[in-house]
């Protein structure tokens, strides 16, 4: 059994990579051989020099992301078949044989610091080379590190208590530990939907109380009409770290926040904000957040109840190159190994969020001209440099929202 799960095991990442490979190539291509030709949807708003902008752009993430993700695919074997994490779990029980616990939570720590070790210099080149190269990149080398410093600290204050409660949970509630688990795991998540727009977000950028008070007064209606109530219009210095603009809902209950990003409202016209805003208003309207909760929710009950079969199950531990089972050890494999079979969602996850952009989208259309919105995005799409000519198939398995194309139509016959 266990030579099985092994086989199981890289058949699963071996097909999973090549799969993401063949993705990635034929987005590349798509776009290349559409980089001459700016789509005749959009060829008075866009001009042949943002398009191959945006195609050389979004040709360069992918290129990168394709490397990071042959990179992470080593990583997991070595970490797992290569037997690191079986001589790492020995190193910490010779140190530490007298507790469990602490020991299994530093072993976990320890794992997953040189998993993120492997993958951090793609974050940097993707910061300082590709967006640098395209002027989105407004950090310094100094923020960057203190950013990360600041995420590292925050995860660990946050999901130290939350790992020994696990670990705690497995070695004695018996075997119901992953139902009471996902409790305390659902009630964290909604403490942490209230409490982020608070105390976590600004420890990253700061947030100032929308000053224009004519745009003020038309998005305060236009929720009031919409029956959203919110904490507060806040504004983000987005520009501080990046040249992208957006804007979002954020907070939970009675936190709940709008947040316009500096450089959106530096891009967008009034008309035009009302109606971004009256997409984000469509998901609040259509309950999406909720129901990707309960989604969230759910799969994690589910999760947690498997891995309370596999713990169980010496062929889970020893087909991935550990010797010793252990709690800590059930905890960590199936945090590493469980995306590698979750692969196959992806494309389902991609196309339920696409049905909802849709359904956000003709909502906005009801509260705001369709126009508005197709003039926002068109600008949005400019000068976030996004790809108007993405390859559908690999759209159709990644892309949480719709193609340019499809989008803009979509919205043209609601108009």
């Amino acid at each position: 059994m266990p030579e099985l799960f092994t086989q199981i095991f890289i058949a699963v990442i071996a097909i999973s990579l090549a799969i993401r490979v063949w993705l990635g190539l034929r987005h590349i291509r798509h776009i290349q051989h559409n980089r001459q030709q700016v789509p005749k949807a959009f060829e008075e708003t866009i001009s042949l020099e943002a398009h191959q902008r945006a195609a050389d752009y979004t040709t360069a993430k992918v290129k990168l992301r394709l490397s990071e993700t042959i990179i992470e695919s080593v990583v997991l074997v070595v970490l797992t078949l290569g037997g690191v994490l079986q001589s790492l779990d020995q190193l910490w029980q010779q140190w530490l044989p007298a507790h469990e616990i602490i020991r299994g939570a530093l072993m976990i720590c320890s794992a997953m610091l040189i998993s993120g070790a492997a993958t951090l210099p793609f974050d940097y080149i993707q910061t300082f080379n590709v967006d640098e190269k395209f002027g989105f990149n407004k950090m310094s080398r100094a923020m960057f590190f203190a950013d990360l410093v600041k995420h590292s600290l925050v995860g660990l204050l946050l999901g130290g208590p939350l790992l020994f409660a696990a670990l705690w949970l497995m070695e004695g509630a018996g075997d119901w530990w992953w139902l009471y688990l996902w409790l305390i795991w659902s009630v964290f998540n909604l403490f942490m939907l209230a409490v982020y727009p608070i105390w976590i977000a600004p420890l990253f950028n700061k947030f100032t109380p929308m000053q224009d008070q004519s745009l003020k007064a038309r998005i305060e209606a236009l929720m009031q009409k919409c029956g959203f109530a919110s904490q507060g219009l806040f504004v983000m210095d987005g520009s501080t770290r990046s040249g992208h603009g957006n804007a979002y809902f954020t907070g939970f209950g009675k936190n709940k926040r709008v947040v316009f990003f500096d450089t959106l409202l530096e891009k967008l016209n009034a008309d035009e904000i009302e109606a971004v805003l009256a997409h984000e208003l469509g998901h609040f309207k259509h309950k999406h957040v909720i129901k990707r909760i309960v989604m969230m929710f759910g799969l994690s009950l589910l999760g947690l109840a498997l891995l309370g079969f596999l713990m169980k199950q010496d062929w889970f531990y020893q087909g991935l190159g550990v010797v010793q089972a252990s709690n800590h050890m059930a905890l960590l494999l199936f945090m590493l190994v469980s995306p590698v079979f979750m692969f196959i969602l992806r494309p389902l996850m991609a196309a339920y969020s696409r049905v909802n952009e849709f359904e956000a989208d003709q909502y906005a259309s009801q509260q705001s001209r369709p126009q508005y919105l197709i003039d926002a995005l068109v600008k949005l799409y400019r000068d976030n440099a996004s790809t108007l000519t993405p390859d559908p198939l690999h759209s159709a398995f990644y892309d949480s929202h719709p193609p340019a194309s499809l989008r803009i139509a979509k919205l043209q016959t609601y108009a």
